[in-house]
């Protein structure tokens, strides 16, 4: 009697609470007016759009999402000395060429490469002169985990490969020379140079997107010599870190409201791959994603993907719109 009294009033707790589900917790918006996620600047195409999802239409969304918190960075009077010291761990030479206040250039030690860093920020990027010495793209590149794991040694040996990149995802793309520059290579045997794009782990179970798809803020491209100084030969270094301790949930847009946006134009053009003006895209997936600006702001915040056919992919800002300033 008393187990068969148990399950009937677990089961009328069950129901209770299936007719009458507890109100969700409100967001806390702790943070206050957000400032606006920085995309730079596009031009877009006259488009018209349709849905073809798996779904069969546009998926439903949770109506609020965490925000992060970005440290501020802080300059000091030492900007330079860490600059040298990082310069140093990476190969070059501590006595840089000052080109802008916050601009200097280090030249390697013992190969033609350049590292132009901004000691404000942090970022930099690497370049070799294969004028001088094109020993790096003489040999086959190696294979794409090999590449990744020669970046990480590089970057490590300076502190500058953050937990978020190391547990994060990466992507290939064999390159070959042509009239000065690099072209896609069809195949490892037919290719001179490796690049390595780097980019972040997820956030709250959502991907991390950058302002052009598939191209990460922390990439480098690799040879297959294994001699410092030729095995990384150029890249760039954009990263500013997320406070995941310090995050505040925010009311987002319903998946109706963000294609709305989508189809009057209020979006961030991505990715126009093969696009034309006036075409109709038939968009094929929808989903939510952090947005990596490259740059620093003050808040890492989600945005709405749009991936459609041609390689076409849009952004839109997650967050509703009462919640940003000026």
């Amino acid at each position: 009697l008393i187990i068969i009294a148990r399950s009937i009033i677990l089961s009328g707790i069950a129901i209770y609470k299936k007719a009458f589900p507890p109100p969700p917790t409100p967001p806390t918006v702790a943070f206050g007016k957000l400032t606006k996620i920085p995309f730079p600047m596009k031009t877009k195409f006259n488009l018209t759009f349709a849905i073809e999802t798996p779904e069969g239409g546009i998926p439903a969304f949770s109506d609020q999402s965490k925000v992060y918190f970005m440290p501020k960075i802080s300059s000091n009077l030492l900007s330079l000395d860490f600059a040298q010291d990082k310069a140093n761990k990476l190969g070059f030479d501590i006595q840089p060429q000052q080109t802008t206040e916050s601009l200097y250039k280090f030249y390697h030690k013992t190969a033609p490469a350049t590292l132009e860093t901004n000691i404000i920020t942090g970022s930099f990027s690497l370049s070799f002169d294969l004028n001088t010495d094109s020993s790096p793209i003489s040999i086959r590149p190696p294979q794409p985990e090999i590449a990744r794991n020669s970046i990480k040694t590089y970057l490590s040996a300076a502190g500058l490969y953050p937990k978020d990149i190391e547990t994060g995802t990466f992507e290939t793309k064999y390159l070959k020379t042509q009239s000065g520059g690099f072209i896609s290579a069809l195949s490892v045997s037919d290719a001179n140079i490796v690049r390595v794009d780097l980019f972040r782990k997820k956030y709250d179970e959502f991907p991390v997107v950058t302002q052009a798809t598939g191209e990460g803020n922390v990439w480098f491209m690799v040879s297959g010599i294994r001699e410092r100084g030729k095995e990384v030969i150029a890249g760039e270094y954009h990263y500013f870190p997320v406070d995941e301790s310090q995050f505040s949930t925010y009311p987002i847009k319903t998946g109706d409201a963000a294609w709305q946006e989508l189809t009057t134009g209020n979006y961030y053009l991505a990715s126009q791959g093969t696009t034309q003006e006036g075409e109709s895209i038939k968009i094929r997936k929808i989903y939510l994603a952090y947005y990596d600006a490259g740059l620093y702001t003050e808040f890492f915040q989600p945005v709405f993907v749009f991936e459609g056919d041609k390689d076409f992919v849009a952004y839109v800002p997650a967050v509703t719109a009462d919640y940003y300033g000026e």
